[in-house]
């Protein structure tokens, strides 16, 4: 599904947010600034967004950007050639296996990616396994606002307009079904970071942004 979506991938994201997805990775990239000295891994790089951030925020860092899907690679190589910038590693991995010694990265970044694991819990211990000590995971969340007048008019929106525009856009309504029935799957923001806690993150914090339709957790190993 997301090699489908890859190439109207960025364009839907900006249609979908107002062109918001870029400041959020960059409060992502920004709070990296809190790790210890040494590389970041973008786990779902998608098209490698979050992983540019990163490089801009913080230039003498080693950022590897990884994702499963070979669409979205494809589409991060073709970013990183156009803008002449080689400098971000791409890897296809799977987020349940990953294929990094332990303790290899000071921080571990991704935007999107926890809803869809297979297994929440799984991917968590891979990304708090490849961390150093005293290392970051920072996670970035669409999540279900929990102001109900709001909540409800979010609702409509995510479960009618986005299907439509996926439709009409990336040609693909199925997979943008799938985004908001995921999101209601998935669990709220202070489940996560109780999740966290019991696989002995440190420092769990969490704060949501975008009318409370984002969250960002972040967390120390």
């Amino acid at each position: 599904m997301f090699t489908r979506i890859a190439r109207r991938y960025d364009l839907m994201n900006s249609l979908m947010t107002g062109g918001r997805h870029h400041a959020w990775r960059r409060l992502v990239a920004q709070a990296v600034a809190g790790a210890p000295p040494g590389p970041v891994l973008d786990l779902a790089t998608g098209t490698a967004d979050l992983a540019l951030a990163v490089r801009e925020a913080h230039g003498s860092r080693l950022v590897i950007g990884a994702d499963f899907s070979e669409g979205m690679l494809a589409q991060a190589h073709a970013k990183l050639r156009a803008r002449g910038d080689p400098r971000v590693p791409l890897v296809a991995a799977d987020a349940l296996a990953l294929p990094f010694a332990d303790a290899t990265f000071a921080a571990v970044t991704s935007a999107f990616l926890l809803r869809n694991l297979e297994s929440l819990e799984r991917g968590l211990v891979q990304m708090q396994r490849v961390t150093k000590p005293g290392g970051q995971i920072l996670t970035l969340e669409i999540t279900r606002p929990d102001v109900p007048v709001w909540g409800a008019l979010f609702g409509v929106y995510f479960h009618r307009v986005v299907p439509a525009i996926g439709a009409v856009v990336a040609g693909d309504r199925q997979a943008y079904t799938y985004l908001p029935d995921s999101v209601e799957r998935f669990v709220g923001p202070p489940e996560l970071a109780r999740l966290m806690e019991g696989l002995g993150l440190r420092n769990v914090r969490y704060r949501r942004l975008a009318l409370r339709t984002i969250a960002l957790h972040s967390a120390t190993v």
